[in-house]
C-alpha cells in the first residue's frame, strides 16, 4: 500500500460535510529511511524499533492535520471507541462536541470521508511500524534478545491485521449487497496483505484477499510470534508475551468459527498468564479503576505518560473520551458515554459490575455509586463510571490523562472459552460460564439455558457487560450476525441514532477509502458499498 511505501505522496482533498471534516491531507513519508544495517548496528537502535510499536498505539495526528487534527485522531484507543459506538451498547449523548457522530449516526462513513481515511491511515501505519522491526531482524543471525523483539513485531502485526480483517471483511447484512456498484462481488474479502519486503510496484497492484488467505497469513505471524517471543525479557505489559499470543490465536479462531481451537488457546492464555480476574475493589476503584496496567487480569495494555503528545493535547486522548468524570475532557463536555438501558437492565443488582454505571433515580442501586470528583453526582443516569482518570484526578489533564487502557484481559479468555465450548456442547459452555460468573462476578448468578444457541447468547451478553467500552463487542456482533436494537420504549439513544437492524448492521463493513483506490489499481471496483444513511431511525411506530 502507499501507506507503507517510502516515498512522498500527496493526497487530494476528501469530500466533507462539515468544517471539522474538511481540508486536504498531505501525507508524507520519509525518503531518508535508515538501512537495515544502521538499524541493527546498535542495541539502542533496535530497541527503538521495539518501543515504537507500543508508542504507536497512542499516535497523535496520523492524518497530518496538526494543529487542527480531528478530535478522533489520537490513536488505537480511538479505533476502539469507534467500534463501541457502532454497537447498541454505548449510547452517547448528542452534543456539538461529539467528533464520533458519523459512526454513531451512520452518516458520512463512505470512501470519500476523512472519518474513513483515519481508520485506514491508522492501521496501515500500525502495520508499517511492525514491518520495520520484522524487516530489520533476520532470525538466522539474530541473538536471543533480538528474537524476542522479533516475536513482539509479529504479535503487533498480527493484532493489526486481525482487527482489519474483521472490520473490513464484507459480510452479508440487511442494508447493502455484496455486489457493489461496480458489479463485483466482495463477499468475504478483507484487505491487501503488505509484508515487510513489499515493493512499490507490488503495492500499487495489491488486491484484497479472501478470508482464508488472511487467516493463513495471520496464523503464520502468530506461529512465529509464539516461537520467538519466549526469548523476550518483558519489562512492561505494554509489550505482549506468550499469553497474549495465545489470546490472539483464540480471537483468530473465533473469527473463523474454529471453536475447538478457540477453546484450546483461550485456556492456554489463562494458564500461561497466571492472571486472576479483577476484583470488585479493582473494578470500582475511584483512583485506579480501569486505568492501572499493573492489575493482574490485564494481559496487555497501553500506558500513556505525561510527556506523550496525546496527553499534552489535554483533550485528544483515552481519558478525555472515555471518562465522564474528567472535567478537562470531551466526554464531560457533553457527549457522555452511557450504557444502553436495555443492557443495564439485564445486569443483576447483585452483580457488582452494575455499579460501573450511574444507577437511575428510583432504582435499587440509587445512591450506591462512588465518584472520583464532585462532578460525578451530576452525570446523567446510566453514565459510565468504568474508566477513571489516572489517580482519580479529573481536574488536571497532565495527571488524569496519563492513564492506561486494556488491550486484552484474562476475563475475555474465560468468556471465549465458555462461548467456544457452548458452540460444541451446551452443557460444558454453561458450566464454564457459571463457574466464571459465580467465582468472580456474582455468587448468585446461574445460567439455566439448555440449548447451544441460548448458552452462546448468554455468554455473549456477559461479554458485552464485562468488556463494555473495550472495543471488542463489535467483533462479536459482526461475526455472529447479531441485530442491533437501539429503538424501543425507554431507550436512551438520541432520536437520530435509534436504528434497528435485522442481523448485523451494514455499517460494520468498513469502507476502503477512495484515495487508496487511486494508488492501488487492484482495489478499483472492489470497494465495500457505502452504508451511510441506509437505515431510518425508529420513531416509536
Amino acid at each position: 500500500m502507499r501507506n507503507i511505501s517510502k516515498f512522498i505522496i500527496g493526497i487530494g482533498c476528501l469530500a466533507s460535510v462539515s468544517v471539522s471534516m474538511t481540508g486536504c491531507i498531505d501525507e508524507t513519508f520519509p525518503t531518508d529511511v535508515a538501512t537495515d544495517e544502521q538499524l541493527t548496528s546498535s542495541s539502542k537502535a533496535t530497541e527503538a524499533l521495539l518501543w515504537a510499536m507500543p508508542a504507536f498505539l497512542n499516535k497523535y495526528d496520523v492524518l497530518g492535520q496538526d494543529p487542527s487534527a480531528p478530535g478522533y485522531d489520537w490513536g488505537y484507543g480511538s479505533i476502539m471507541h469507534i467500534r463501541d459506538v457502532m454497537t447498541e451498547d454505548m449510547p452517547v449523548v448528542s452534543s456539538g462536541y461529539d467528533h464520533y457522530s458519523s459512526w454513531e449516526g451512520n452518516q458520512y462513513i463512505g470512501p470519500r470521508y476523512m472519518s474513513t481515511q483515519f481508520i485506514w491511515n491508522y492501521f496501515w501505519k500500525y502495520v508499517q511500524t511492525s514491518n520495520n522491526i520484522i524487516k530489520a531482524l533476520d532470525p538466522e543471525t539474530a541473538d536471543a534478545t533480538q528474537l524476542g523483539y522479533l516475536g513482539v513485531g509479529y504479535t503487533f502485526r498480527a493484532h493489526a491485521y486481525l482487527d482489519m480483517a474483521q472490520m473490513f471483511e464484507f459480510l452479508e447484512n440487511d442494508g447493502t449487497d455484496a455486489v457493489n456498484p461496480s458489479g463485483n462481488n466482495v463477499l468475504n474479502l478483507t484487505v491487501p496483505i503488505v509484508k515487510e519486503d513489499v515493493t512499490e510496484e507490488a503495492a500499487r497492484n495489491n488486491p484484497r484477499v479472501p478470508r482464508q488467505e488472511m487467516f493463513d497469513f495471520i496464523l503464520s505471524d502468530l506461529d512465529k510470534a509464539e516461537e520467538y517471543i519466549v526469548n523476550l525479557d518483558r519489562s512492561a505489559k505494554t509489550l505482549p508475551d506468550l499469553s497474549v499470543v495465545y489470546g490472539l490465536k483464540a480471537r483468530l479462531y473465533m473469527w473463523v468459527a474454529d471453536y475447538p481451537k478457540a477453546q484450546e488457546y483461550a485456556r492456554k492464555a489463562i494458564d500461561t498468564s497466571g492472571a486472576v480476574p479483577m476484583t470488585e475493589d479493582q473494578w470500582l476503584s475511584t483512583t485506579n479503576g480501569f486505568n492501572d496496567i499493573s492489575v493482574s487480569s490485564w494481559l496487555w495494555g497501553s500506558q500513556m505518560q505525561s510527556e506523550d503528545d496525546v496527553v499534552k493535547t489535554g483533550i485528544l486522548n483515552w481519558t478525555s473520551w472515555s471518562s465522564n468524570e474528567a472535567v478537562f475532557g470531551y466526554a464531560a463536555a457533553g457527549p457522555y458515554n452511557m450504557i444502553n438501558v436495555a443492557l443495564y437492565n439485564k445486569i443483576a443488582d447483585t452483580d457488582f459490575r452494575k455499579l460501573a454505571w450511574k444507577a437511575p433515580a428510583g432504582s435499587a442501586l440509587e445512591g450506591q455509586n462512588t465518584y472520583c470528583g464532585t462532578s460525578g453526582a451530576s452525570l446523567p443516569d446510566y453514565a459510565s463510571l468504568k474508566f477513571r482518570p489516572a489517580q482519580g484526578n479529573g481536574d488536571v489533564s497532565t495527571t488524569g490523562a496519563a492513564s492506561a487502557y486494556p488491550l486484552m484481559r484474562v476475563e475475555e479468555m474465560y468468556l471465549i472459552e465458555a462461548e467456544a465450548a457452548a458452540h460444541q456442547n451446551a452443557t460444558q459452555g454453561r458450566d464454564l460460564l457459571n463457574s466464571f460468573m459465580q467465582t468472580y462476578r456474582d455468587a448468585n448468578y446461574r445460567c439455566t439455558a439448555s440449548s447451544a444457541d441460548a448458552v452462546v447468547n448468554e455468554v455473549v451478553l456477559q461479554k458485552r457487560i464485562e468488556l463494555w467500552g473495550e472495543g471488542l463487542t463489535f467483533f462479536d456482533v459482526k461475526r455472529l450476525d447479531m441485530s442491533v436494537t437501539r429503538g424501543y420504549s425507554g431507550t436512551n439513544f438520541s432520536d437520530e441514532r435509534r436504528f434497528n437492524t435485522n442481523g448485523r448492521p451494514a455499517w460494520m463493513n468498513i469502507c476502503i477509502v477512495q484515495t487508496e483506490e487511486n494508488n492501488n489499481a487492484a482495489l478499483i471496483g472492489y470497494e465495500n458499498p457505502d452504508p451511510s444513511g441506509v437505515y431510518s431511525p425508529w420513531t416509536g411506530q
